[in-house]
């Protein structure tokens, strides 16, 4: 068994208006104000580039952390994902993720049947398993299907099996207050507990390898059963924090 959870074992990232401070045994990841023009991120993670994802199941990642700004924007979260726009490096990776994860109006990624697209929330998702690409083809059509409200409970569950999603809203005023989140991730199901609780026990997993990430920044993104997209990004007028007191992550 492998525990990380050094301040000197994560590497920076500081875009726009982020910083990363130390504190500790943790960290403040901050947006400074920044205009809608611009791309503002704070963030500590396992990898510099898909070379270094090493996360498999099983492992357990402990994690206190809170969001100091109750009005904070964009988007913020820890975890493990496969980073599918990954700097430096050209193509489009189908997303891999198990992780807790804050977004505020307008984000809108209602991935899980009877779950809000925005909020705090714990989740998975793996698209690269070969359901969804027996999916792909229907897409256009399944879009236009699923803007009739009867149809959408009918049929987005196929697809929501296909890409392995399983969400959980948790309490918006839960992100405020310091709390112990964890994870089990194991090949088949994925354990989310606050505070020693079981919140939400999801059936499926992704396969990985993942990396660990922690971060805020100022950026939205809106991707719906009925064919919504579209991307963006917040005017953040204070500074918005998210502090990571503590971060230990065993596997084996």
């Amino acid at each position: 068994m492998g525990i990380l959870s050094q301040p000197t074992a994560w590497h920076r990232t500081e875009i726009g208006g982020g910083i990363v401070e130390t504190l500790g045994a943790g960290f403040r990841l901050t947006v400074s104000p920044t205009p809608a023009t611009g791309y503002a991120d704070a963030q500590i993670s396992s990898y510099r580039s898909k070379a270094d994802f090493s996360y498999r199941p099983p492992l357990r990642m402990n994690v206190r952390a809170w969001l100091e700004r109750k009005q904070a924007l964009g988007t913020a979260g820890f975890g493990f994902w496969n980073h599918p726009f990954a700097p430096g490096e050209r193509g489009f990776r189908l997303p891999q993720a198990t992780w807790f994860f804050f977004g505020s109006p307008p984000n809108d990624m209602r991935l899980a049947l009877d779950v809000p697209g925005h909020g705090w929330k714990c989740a998975t998702i793996d698209a690269t398993r070969p359901a969804f690409f027996a999916l792909l083809p229907t897409a256009p059509l399944g879009f236009l299907l699923m803007r009739v409200p009867a149809l959408y409970r009918r049929l987005w569950p196929i697809a929501q099996r296909a890409i392995n999603v399983s969400e959980f809203a948790l309490e918006a005023a839960m992100l405020h207050e310091p709390h112990h989140y964890s994870l089990e991730w194991t090949p088949g199901q994925v354990l989310f507990s606050v505070d020693g609780q079981l919140v939400h026990q999801a059936g499926v997993a992704p396969r990985g390898p993942l990396g660990f990430i922690a971060w805020i920044d100022n950026q939205y993104a809106v991707i719906t059963p009925q064919g919504r997209f579209g991307f963006g990004l917040l005017t953040v007028k204070a500074p918005q924090s998210l502090i990571i007191e503590q971060v230990e992550i065993s596997v084996g």
